[in-house]
């Protein structure tokens, strides 16, 4: 839990997400690769690349063109405010504009200290550079009304977020420009745009008489991206050479704009992933047949969390598909497909989990109720592999602070890296190998 909570606490936007994430692939001996350059690619080498600083994929060369592809695939936004004008016109006191990004619980974010984190765009001698930025310290506060001039408050209020969500942070002589240059460590007229959310300055903790569960901010989806991760890298430390003879390639992602569609060239229904397994596959000589049937016979984990049954509201979900903190990974169904969950790729990931002894469990929204999408349908149209959607389970999702259970944080880890060690992959339409 402490390393969990170093990730979560340093990962404050998808770009500090992808830099810790990185950070941790460079530890265990993996080289970081540019899309900007030409590609000289080592069996057995693991590789890295990003793409806008905000997402990361990667992977374990094999020794021969493989038979099929074990991926898995996270995000790493999550909803928040993002900063359009580091300045307000106003009397009294200096606010920022900010617009939102995803749909978040805006009451969440009020009366608490925040702060902020994200890329600034600076110019250079040679063109311009970008610098990652997250002063530690209390900058904003969005301070509620008070009930005595709201009185229907707890009767339910409707927020306008251009007017009810606009941070206050100091005077009206105090300027923000001049602390986000002395972060970049440049001067103030070399900033030329940025791309800067509100952050939560609450660090990640244990919570509960036994400490059973824990909190943070962007559990959905860093709680997946965390566990994956490890999962993916312990599976890279354990990877014999039989394991790794050119029978298939463990892919690692992580991608930004879940939160708002994925439709962003670093977004899952950009061309990322196919970009990058594509020019994989030509560096191995692959032909289009053996590609074809490489993806055909591949299966990717879409990790993106569920909701828990709330203990004051379980009305609110399915009492047929009951899913409780800390009772293990969750496999996620919709009839509408929003999920990409079918009965033959969640029989193989179950069998998966019994064989290592990991519990699961099922969502299924009600049927009254329209759920939510993730990340896995939408990469379906730019890289069609079976699939199926799993997560953590939580509570307040798209809060400012969500709430998630420790033991299921171990459970998704052990599940993701026996995948990533296990040669599941599709014979014949409808048969699979486990």
């Amino acid at each position: 839990m402490r390393q969990f909570f170093e990730f979560m606490d340093a990962a404050l936007s998808p770009f500090h997400a992808v830099r810790e994430a990185a950070k941790r692939m460079e530890q265990e001996g993996f080289h970081p690769l540019s899309e900007m350059e030409e590609w000289n690619l080592r069996s057995g080498k693991c590789y890295y690349v990003t793409r806008n600083e905000s997402s990361i994929i990667a992977f374990r060369m094999p020794e021969e063109k493989p038979e099929f592809y074990h991926l898995a695939a996270t995000h790493s936004d999550s909803p928040t405010y993002r900063i359009k004008k580091t300045k307000m016109e106003g009397k009294y006191y200096a606010r920022v504009e900010t617009e939102g990004y995803g749909g978040m619980i805006h009451a969440s974010w009020l009366d608490r200290p925040l702060g902020m984190a994200g890329r600034v765009t600076v110019r250079t001698a040679e063109g311009v550079r970008t610098q990652l930025i997250a002063p530690d310290r209390d900058m904003f506060v969005i301070p509620n009304l008070s009930v005595h001039m709201n009185r229907e408050i707890n009767k339910g209020y409707a927020y306008n977020p251009q007017i009810d969500m606009q941070p206050l942070y100091g005077s009206e002589e105090t300027d923000i420009c001049a602390l986000i240059a002395e972060e970049s460590n440049v001067s103030p007229a070399d900033i030329l745009d940025m791309d800067v959310v509100l952050t939560i300055r609450q660090k990640a903790c244990q919570v509960g008489v036994d400490k059973e569960f824990y909190m943070a901010h962007g559990i959905d989806d860093l709680g997946c991206a965390y566990a994956s991760l490890t999962g993916f890298l312990s599976a890279c430390q354990t990877q014999t050479d039989k394991q790794n003879s050119g029978r298939k390639i463990n892919f690692w992602c992580m991608f930004d704009n879940e939160e708002v569609g994925s439709g962003t060239r670093q977004g899952a229904m950009g061309s990322f992933l196919p970009d990058v397994v594509s020019r994989i596959e030509r560096a191995l000589d692959m032909s289009e047949e053996e590609r074809a049937a490489a993806r055909n016979s591949s299966l990717l984990l879409s990790a993106d969390n569920a909701h828990a049954t709330h203990p004051n509201l379980p009305a609110k979900t399915d009492s047929e598909y009951p899913v409780i903190l800390n009772r293990g990974i969750v496999i996620k169904y919709n009839a509408s497909q929003r999920y990409t969950t079918t009965g033959m790729t969640a029989a193989v990931f179950s069998e998966l989990c019994k064989e290592k002894g990991i519990p699961i469990q099922r969502f299924a929204n009600r049927a009254d109720a329209p759920g939510g999408s993730t990340l896995g349908n939408l990469l379906s149209h730019q890289f069609s592999v079976p699939m199926l959607d799993i997560g953590l389970p939580q509570l307040a999702m798209h809060s400012a602070v969500e709430t998630a259970g420790c033991k299921d944080l171990s459970y998704m880890t052990e599940a993701v890296q026996a995948f990533y060690q296990s040669e599941i992959h599709q014979i014949r339409d409808g048969e699979w190998v486990l």
